[in-house]
């Protein structure tokens, strides 16, 4: 017998187990206690009110069952284990009177044997029941509401013979016994088995191998994928004891219970910055799954990119979504698509890239039918909430300038990919370079030069670097210090290998970017469109529009799509979102059709009451009647907001004096690269002065704070790719503070970096701080040149 005591020490635990699973499954739970008459009819009906939180109803069944006694709560216990019992045919006699003096009483005291048998037949049932006159048609509307699965249409038609005096309970006790017994779940029927087996395949098949950033090499996921940190995020003020640093997980524990924000969402959201990793780990995820060494609690997943998605103009249901755009059943269709709806919590989806999705997350439109077709963005966002597919499990991925507070109510748990650690970077380039010391000069290479080393924490350059290591090492290139080096790097990889080998230069030189500059110029003209209209992947009349040819495309830097849209060419996207950044600022610099003022807009943005960034940078130019739609600078305008500052920031890379001679080759008039310069430098200068001057006033006694926002961040990068101390030191000039809070900014190794060149130049003493960061020891290292100017770190 299980103590009063015993069941209350287990609470916490039996609250975690009842809320992990579905609604389903805590119907079925119900279905055992009221069958043994632990819960009696007016308990069960304080459960089946809609519109509760499983949470709430997992502790209100626990309160009941405690005041029962002893003996209800062992029946808990069993009831529980029963409903977990779902990976084995039911054993259930089924035998009942089916001319029972009293079919009410033994419709409850059979109701889990019943509410199996109606499983595969409660439509033939209800329409039975309907033309018998038991129900009406509106009672049969009701119980076929498509939030419904079939067990809960079968359980609400046994609700209604409850309490329905005109013969419905004998009816149903003696038609149900009828009915075929049920031989084994669902989900080992024919179709639905066949439909797993081609969905793992298909799976199996888009993960196994990583394709490379340049599309040149297919390499073997499981040689070559790499763990990178995945920390818990955790917010100022949440209730709970102090962390000195964040918790880690695993990614096999990414469906853990630890670090919920809220237990009623479904949805895991994965935040990083570009270039961070996380297309890599759903993709390891994905992979795992369908070898099945890890995820084995779903028997369905179905992986979507969001970049792909918002390609899908017409309207389509859930079930157009997964079988029409991720794997087609062969046969069975609405058998297949009942098994789901039926059993969601079995169900895993994966959302990749929602900051390119370019339509922005609402919960005003609420959609709740599974079959009746909507946009795509409906679709997502009720699918997100919970609306759709409710108990499936999600995740997704996202830069974290994307997510809003508004999303956030519906994430169950936020997760941080920082990328690489130190160990991380070293593993990685040991299973890219097998070849005998490569690796080894790698990483003496990394360990002697820290910028190139902080950068290197992000995935995307430990694989330029992994890419270049000839240049890096055999032709004596230099060691980049900025991203824009490090891009520009990579584009003298690309443009040598394109080059006859007889006639291949050394180093990106004048001539060899002049000989490529209309290449150069038309990849930039179709990035800068693709930002502007929030576009990522372009088909064959986008090309042609931005004069793109077949010679452009076999430079290398457009692929083609991963998840191409079924029945259409296959479209083309660039290698990352950060390249499609890096062409739009080439473009920006050299095109002959962009005027210099026109550069204004990317410190500039289009909804300014709603963007913390327009509240944090001047008014510099406003949209109005002579910004021409499709100009320049109307695209700058219309570009998201985490686009532009990276696009941005390597304007401003370009526009270096390092860089200067480089450009000036290139670019036909001199005087108008002068001019972009100094817009760049007068843009970002004032941006700074504007940000500082708003800092409020201190208070009597107290020292200065300023609370930084990401946007300082980028300010101060912008300023460091351009590499000018006389910029670094006008641009703190006004800085009068004598604490700076930077937490919960995303600074990393390669962040420290720049506030050390910039903050170095302060005049007066200042307080750093930098809790919830990714700061490490190379960040620390990365710092040491405004250490003189902190009083504390």
């Amino acid at each position: 017998m299980c103590s009063h005591e015993a069941f209350q020490a287990q609470r916490s635990q039996l609250v975690e187990l009842l809320v992990s699973g579905s609604l389903e499954g805590f119907e079925s739970i119900l279905d055992w206690l009221l069958s043994w008459e632990v819960l009696s009819w007016e308990d069960y009906e304080g459960f089946s009110l809609l519109g509760q939180p499983l949470s709430h109803l997992a502790r209100r069944l626990l309160d009941t069952v405690w005041n029962k006694g002893g003996w209800g709560c062992e029946q808990l216990i069993t009831a529980v284990q029963k409903s977990q019992a779902d990976s084995q045919p039911p054993e259930l006699s089924g035998c009942w009177d089916p001319h029972s003096p009293h079919p009410v009483r033994d419709l409850q005291r059979h109701r889990p044997a019943i509410v199996r048998r109606l499983y595969s037949h409660v439509e033939d049932v209800l329409d039975r029941t309907q033309e018998q006159g038991f129900i009406s048609r509106y009672e049969s509307d009701e119980i076929r509401l498509p939030i419904f699965t079939s067990s809960q249409r079968a359980r609400r038609l046994l609700d209604l013979a409850t309490v329905k005096t005109n013969g419905l309970a004998a009816f149903l006790l003696q038609h149900v016994q009828e009915l075929p017994v049920p031989l084994a779940l669902p989900f080992e029927d024919a179709a639905c088995k066949k439909y797993m087996t081609k969905l793992r395949t298909t799976v199996s098949a888009q993960s196994r191998f990583l394709s490379t950033y340049d599309g040149a090499e297919n390499l073997c996921l499981e040689e070559i994928y790499t763990e990178n940190v995945l920390e818990i995020r955790t917010e100022a003020g949440m209730a709970g004891p102090p962390q000195q640093s964040p918790a880690t997980l695993r990614l096999e524990e990414l469906f853990s219970t630890r670090g919920h924000i809220n237990g009623d969402a479904d949805t895991v959201l994965v935040v990083g910055e570009a270039g961070s990793g996380k297309s890599t780990l759903l993709q390891q995820l994905h992979l795992l799954w369908a070898s099945g060494r890890g995820f084995q609690e779903f028997l369905f997943v179905f992986p979507f990119s969001c970049r792909q998605l918002q390609c899908l103009a017409k309207p389509l249901s859930m079930q157009m979504l997964l079988f029409e755009h991720c794997c087609w059943p062969d046969l069975g269709q609405q058998d297949v698509f009942q098994v789901l709806l039926d059993h969601p919590e079995r169900i895993l989806l994966t959302f990749d890239g929602f900051d390119e999705f370019r339509f922005r997350f609402t919960d005003r439109e609420r959609h709740c039918s599974p079959t009746t077709p909507t946009s795509v963005q409906s679709l997502l966002f009720n699918l997100l909430q919970g609306n759709l597919l409710k108990n499936a499990h999600k995740v997704l991925t996202s830069r974290p300038d994307a997510v809003s507070a508004g999303l956030r109510k519906h994430v169950r748990v936020e997760l941080n990919l920082k990328g690489f650690s130190e160990e991380g970077i070293e593993l990685y380039l040991r299973k890219r370079h097998r070849e005998p010391g490569v690796a080894d000069r790698l990483i003496r290479l990394l360990r002697a030069t820290s910028a190139l080393h902080g950068l290197c924490h992000m995935p995307v350059f430990s694989w330029m670097v992994s890419k270049c290591h000839h240049e890096l090492l055999l032709q004596g290139g230099g060691s980049p210090k900025t991203t824009t080096d490090m891009y520009l790097l990579i584009l003298q990889h690309f443009l040598l290998h394109a080059c006859p080998p007889d006639s291949a230069a050394h180093g990106l030189g004048p001539s060899l970017l002049r000989g490529r500059l209309p290449t150069l110029l038309h990849l930039g003209l179709l990035a800068l469109r693709g930002l502007g209209t929030c576009c990522y992947v372009f088909s064959a009349k986008q090309l042609q529009a931005a004069y793109v040819n077949s010679e452009d495309v076999s430079l290398g830097f457009l692929v083609q799509a991963k998840r191409a849209v079924p029945g259409s060419t296959a479209p083309l996207e660039f290698l990352h979102i950060t390249f499609q950044c890096f062409f739009a600022a080439f473009y920006l610099a050299l095109s002959a059709d962009v005027s210099p003022s026109s550069l204004r807009h990317l410190f500039n943005c289009h909804k300014p009451s709603s963007l913390p960034l327009a509240r944090l940078l001047p008014k510099l130019c406003v949209r109005g009647s002579g910004c021409k739609e499709g100009s320049v600078a109307a695209l700058l305008q219309e570009a998201e907001l985490h686009n532009l500052q990276i696009t941005a920031a390597f304007l401003a890379g370009l526009l270096s004096q390092e860089h200067q001679d480089l450009l000036a080759e290139c670019q036909a008039s001199e005087k108008a690269l002068l001019r972009r310069q100094a817009c760049a430098r007068w843009c970002l200068a004032r941006s700074l002065h504007k940000h500082f001057h708003s800092i409020p006033s201190a208070v009597p006694g107290e020292a200065k704070s300023m609370h930084a926002m990401p946007g300082f961040i980028w300010l101060i990068r912008s300023l460091y790719e351009m590499q000018e101390e006389r910029l670094a030191r006008e641009a703190v000039r006004g800085l009068n503070v004598g604490h700076l809070k930077l937490t919960f900014c995303s600074v990393g190794p390669a962040e420290c970096a720049a506030l050390a060149f910039v903050l170095r130049h302060l005049q007066r003493p200042v307080a750093l701080q930098l809790d919830h960061n990714s700061v490490g020891d190379i960040g620390v290292e990365q710092l040491l040149p405004c250490l003189s100017v902190c009083k504390a770190l």
